[in-house]
């Protein structure tokens, strides 16, 4: 079975998660510029099998697309421009910063470390990843 790779995408910095080979583990992988994101997969497509990618989709507390939205769906097109084969999922990403800063409280990374955004971009890539995992259990996942 192939990974699936995860993408909370930001203006200037991307975290990256991916599962293991059964798909059943969701781990934080790197933190990258927005600017090397392309380079990066296509040098992780040369070792890895990748089945999906998922990337957080940015709302508001309304459910409305958030500010951010127009540069993540420019990303999203990006990747299937190079990537047309791998299917590319959206995932609501509402919360997964605030859940990742709770998660590195909880597993006792001091304060200085917690201030460290690329840590809370991985982190939030694999709560996205996470997410996506457990909707695909049931079904309710669709490309986008």
């Amino acid at each position: 079975m192939a990974r699936i790779v995860a993408f909370d995408y930001g203006s200037k910095r991307v975290g990256v998660a991916v599962t293991d080979n059964l798909q059943l583990i969701a781990t934080a992988l790197d933190t990258l510029p927005s600017s090397g994101v392309i380079e990066y997969l296509q040098s992780y497509l040369k070792k890895e099998t990748i089945e999906s990618m998922v990337v957080g989709l940015p709302k508001t507390l309304a459910n409305q697309d958030s500010s951010n939205m127009s540069a993540v769906q420019k990303f999203i097109q990006q990747l299937k421009i190079h990537f047309p084969e791998i299917p590319i999922y959206g995932v609501d990403e509402r919360f997964t910063s605030s859940m990742a800063f709770q998660t590195m409280i909880d597993s006792g990374i001091n304060k200085k470390a917690r201030r460290e955004k690329a840590t809370v971009d991985k982190i939030s890539a694999t709560l996205i990843l996470q997410s996506f995992l457990e909707q695909k259990s049931t079904g309710r996942i669709h490309p986008i």
